[in-house]
C-alpha cells in the first residue's frame, strides 16, 4: 500500500511497483493533496497490471513505433513490411515525440482530424491507420500502456469535403467489352486483355502466369503467384491461390498464343520481347489506355477489368461463394462489400420462382378453413 507524503510545499508518492522495487514521484509544485491520491491510486492500479513504469523509462511513441516495424518484418512479405515502414517513417510526426503513455482518445482524433482537414484521401488514411492501431496494439502486449486508446477513437467516414469516399468501379458492358479488343491488333495484349476480362485476375497475377497454370483438359488456370515491383511473390492468402474456369473462347486464343509466343526462361505467358516479366506501366500506356481511346470508351483503369468480370457473373445470376472463389476474395462477405451496389433489389421472377415452389403442385386457390355459424 502506497502513501502520499510531503516535502517542503510538494507532494511525492511513495509505493513498490510490480517488481517490488521501491518507488518515489515527485508531484508538480502547486499539486493539492486530493490530486496526488488520485495519481497515487492510478499508480497502484498500473502496477496492479503489471503496466507501471518509471516516467523516465515511458518510451516515447517514435521509439515503440520503430519496435513494432522492426517487429512485423519477421512475418510480412517485403513490400507490404516496407508501406509500413514508410508509415512509421512518414506520417507519424506529431506523436513522435510524446511518450507513449500520453497519447489519448483525444490526440488520435486530433490526429485524424488534422488529415482529413489537409484533404489527405480516406482510402490513404484507413490504411495509415492500420498501422496506428496496431502500434499501440503492441504498446499494450508490451506493457507500456494497459489500454489501447485507439479502439474509443472515433474512425473517419467521409472526406473533409462530407462526400463519402468510394473506389469508383467503373464497367465495360459486353459491346464495350468487344469494341476495347477490336483495337487491340497485338496478338500478346489482345490475349491479355481477353484473359482479365474473362478470369478477374489481378494485374500482377496475370503478369507472373507460366504456361504450366494452364490445365488445358479441365480447361482452368491455376493462379499460384504474383509479380509486383519487379518481384514474384506467393499469393498473400488461401483464397486467393486459386483456379479459374476458362471460356472457350480464353482457351482457343491461347493455343494459338503459345505457338507465337517467345520462347523464355521463365515460362511466361505474356513475357515482354527479352522473356522476362512485362512492365505493366507501358502495357497500360501503351495499349491499354490507347485502345479504350480508339474504341470511343471511358478511361478506365486496369483493375476494372476485374470489377467487368465479377459484375458479369453477378449479371447473369452466378452463385455468390462461386464468384468470391473465382476472384480469390477470402470471404464471401468481401465480394458482397464491394459488388452489393451491382447486385438488383427487385426480382420479380424470384417471387415468381417462389410461388410456383410452394403452390405449383396444389394451384393457386388459397382457402380458408372458416366455420360456418348456426343457420338462423
Amino acid at each position: 500500500m502506497g502513501t502520499v507524503r510531503k516535502r517542503g510545499d510538494r507532494y511525492f508518492l511513495d509505493f513498490y511497483d510490480q517488481h517490488g522495487q521501491r518507488q518515489r514521484h515527485l508531484m508538480p509544485s502547486g499539486a493539492t493533496k486530493a490530486q496526488a491520491k488520485d495519481q497515487l491510486r492510478a499508480c497502484e492500479e498500473m502496477v496492479s497490471k503489471g503496466t507501471f513504469l518509471p516516467a523516465k523509462e515511458v518510451p516515447k511513441f517514435a521509439e515503440v513505433a520503430r519496435e513494432w516495424v522492426e517487429y512485423k518484418k519477421l512475418n510480412l512479405r517485403e513490400t507490404t513490411w516496407e508501406v509500413y515502414e514508410g508509415h512509421v517513417r512518414n506520417h507519424f510526426n506529431e506523436l513522435n515525440d510524446l511518450k507513449i503513455s500520453r497519447i489519448a482518445i483525444a490526440t488520435l482524433e486530433k490526429f485524424i482530424a488534422s488529415r482529413q482537414v489537409q484533404g489527405m484521401n480516406i482510402g490513404t488514411l484507413r490504411k495509415i491507420l492500420v498501422s496506428l492501431g496496431q502500434i499501440l496494439s503492441y504498446a499494450v502486449r508490451h506493457k507500456y500502456i494497459d489500454h489501447n486508446p485507439f479502439r474509443e477513437a472515433e474512425r473517419p467516414r467521409e472526406q473533409a469535403n462530407g462526400h463519402e469516399e468510394e473506389d469508383k468501379i467503373a464497367i465495360l458492358t459486353p459491346g464495350q467489352i468487344t469494341a476495347l479488343l477490336g483495337q487491340v491488333q497485338d496478338q500478346k495484349y489482345h490475349i491479355f486483355f481477353l484473359t482479365a476480362i474473362m478470369t478477374g485476375a489481378r494485374q500482377g497475377e496475370l503478369v507472373g502466369l507460366k504456361w504450366g497454370d494452364l490445365d488445358w483438359g479441365i480447361k482452368q488456370v491455376y493462379i499460384q503467384r504474383t509479380f509486383n515491383k519487379g518481384r514474384f511473390f506467393t499469393p498473400k492468402t488461401k483464397g486467393s491461390r486459386r483456379k479459374i474456369d476458362l471460356a472457350p473462347t480464353v482457351i482457343r486464343e491461347l493455343k494459338k498464343w503459345r505457338i507465337a509466343c517467345i520462347a523464355n526462361d521463365l515460362d511466361l505467358i505474356f513475357p515482354n520481347e527479352a522473356g522476362g516479366p512485362m512492365n505493366c506501366s507501358n502495357m497500360v500506356q501503351r495499349h491499354f489506355l490507347p485502345a479504350l481511346k480508339a474504341a470511343d470508351l471511358p478511361r478506365i483503369r486496369f483493375h476494372d477489368l476485374r470489377h467487368t468480370y465479377a459484375s458479369l457473373l453477378i449479371e447473369q445470376g452466378e452463385n455468390i461463394k462461386y464468384i468470391q472463389n473465382q476472384l480469390g476474395h477470402a470471404t464471401p462477405t468481401i465480394t458482397l462489400n464491394v459488388y452489393a451496389h451491382l447486385m438488383k433489389d427487385r426480382n420479380p421472377e424470384a417471387a415468381c420462382r417462389l410461388e410456383n415452389a410452394v403452390f405449383g403442385a396444389v394451384g393457386h386457390h388459397l382457402g380458408t378453413n372458416k366455420q360456418k355459424g348456426p343457420r338462423l
